[in-house]
């Protein structure tokens, strides 16, 4: 078989796979906004359409004035584009993920403190006590509902307590919010 002829068989032999392993391609991308207020809105509107999305902290190559970005799967990036803008929300940015280039932040730390366990989501931490998943302490933010919230959620178990969402109006209740479900996730009841 000529050079050529082997080239060509090679060349059938790879897969979309291998070429997605080789060069690091990812089958997730990221929307950017420039305001959070616009993440939140676009989250619960391509949740609501069904889209497997989670907030995430923007690789830091492509940050903006936001500190939050909504990875989603690419495929669905004409379906997110469309719903978004039904909404006349329009991301500044629209990014497939290369593994090797950029990587979406994590917005959870988790601290086991032993008998404690602590999830943070950007600036809220929430904590619980590990054998009764009561609710120990919540903190963080500087945002005006925060004590309100704490207030609502310390004392309560964890699956008893109302959700932030319910009376968080601010970035900072949507934080606890958010770091309310990892804990859950966490901590299954």
């Amino acid at each position: 078989m000529t050079f050529l002829g082997r080239l060509i068989e090679r060349f059938r032999e790879v897969t979309y796979s291998t070429l997605r392993d080789s060069r690091g391609l990812s089958e997730r991308g990221i929307l950017i906004f420039q305001h959070t207020s616009e993440v939140i809105r676009a989250e619960s509107l391509l949740k609501a359409a069904g889209l497997d999305v989670a907030v995430k902290g923007p690789p830091p190559e492509v940050r903006t004035g936001c500190d939050l970005a909504i990875e989603f799967p690419i495929v669905s990036e004409l379906k997110a584009r469309r719903i978004l803008s039904d909404a006349r929300i329009r991301p500044i940015m629209v990014l497939p993920l290369q593994d090797l280039l950029l990587e979406p932040v994590s917005l959870f730390q988790i601290k086991d403190f032993g008998t404690h366990l602590m999830v943070r989501a950007a600036n809220m931490k929430i904590t619980v006590s590990k054998d009764d998943l009561e609710i120990v302490n919540v903190s963080g933010g500087g945002c005006p509902d925060v004590p309100f919230l704490a207030d609502q959620l310390v004392g309560r178990g964890l699956y008893d307590a109302p959700e932030p969402r319910t009376h968080g109006q601010t970035l900072c209740g949507y934080a606890l919010q958010l770091a309310y479900e990892e804990l859950k996730r966490q901590c299954p009841g």
